[in-house]
């Protein structure tokens, strides 16, 4: 860097990013947002198809698609070991997949509660586990994961999507401190009610009433998938080099 180039502290050119959930929504607004930071990303998700389309939107070249489903978590650290003898250590992972499925505590069944958890929590803790492999993570390596302002300030009929995201805001705290001796920051953000296709899901659940009632919860509205995307970059670039086990709430004022 010479003193006429341009001061861009959020810069991750030359970097390697896996971003998971990268098929739609925070994960393909956060694919497309590091990749216009310079990074080299890795896209996975379930749906191939979907996966090349957000390949199509990134920007740069050298990026990668390579679908894995996650609920799979007893393959998750052969994968992520796989993925990394393939195309070398990351430099940081956004975390973004997940489920949110909505039952009152009446509805709910052992299988629900097991799949829920399953997916967003014993998934990010398999994943951790994956990437202090030190094959798998570069040093002065980042982990975001993307938990929810439910687990903060939740509503009836959401307890146990909240528990999961709750677990992951514990699980972040704990690994930001026991992952340190790696060379590996964790942190998270916990997004309000954003813009996506699973709030779309959401409010064909619940009543157009009710829906209103979220959004006006929401000082500044509803959030669009880039206002996530630009704290979870934040937080993987230098500028957070002095950040771990902290959650970050981007949720338009929903918990203030």
């Amino acid at each position: 860097m010479t003193a006429t180039d341009p001061f861009n502290p959020l810069s991750l050119t030359g970097r390697t990013i896996l971003v998971t959930g990268a098929s739609s929504g925070i994960g393909q607004a956060t694919a497309v947002y590091l990749s216009k930071l310079g990074a080299r990303i890795v896209v996975t998700g379930r749906n191939v198809e979907r996966l090349e389309v957000t390949l199509g939107l990134l920007h740069g070249s050298d990026h990668i698609a390579r679908s894995f489903d996650l609920a799979d978590t007893p393959g998750i650290v052969g994968w992520l070991k796989a993925l990394c003898a393939e195309i070398g250590p990351l430099n940081g992972i956004a975390h973004c997949a997940g489920i949110q499925n909505t039952l009152p505590i009446q509805a709910i069944s052992p299988a629900f509660v097991q799949d829920v958890l399953s997916q967003n929590l014993a998934a990010t803790l398999m994943l951790a586990q994956a990437f202090r492999l030190r094959a798998c993570h570069t040093p002065s390596a980042a982990l975001v994961l993307v938990a929810s302002s439910a687990a903060i300030r939740s509503a009836p009929g959401n307890v146990v999507y909240a528990a999961s995201k709750g677990g992951m805001i514990s699980a972040a705290k704990g690994l930001g401190v026991e992952l340190l001796r790696d060379g590996i920051r964790v942190n998270a953000v916990a997004p309000g009610m954003v813009e996506t296709p699973m709030s779309e899901q959401f409010k064909i659940k619940i009543s157009e009433e009710r829906f209103q009632k979220v959004i006006d919860m929401h000082p500044l509205g509803l959030g669009r998938p880039d206002d996530v995307a630009a704290a979870i970059a934040f937080l993987l670039a230098d500028t957070s080099r002095w950040i771990t086990g902290a959650v970050l709430s981007v949720d338009g004022g929903f918990t203030a």
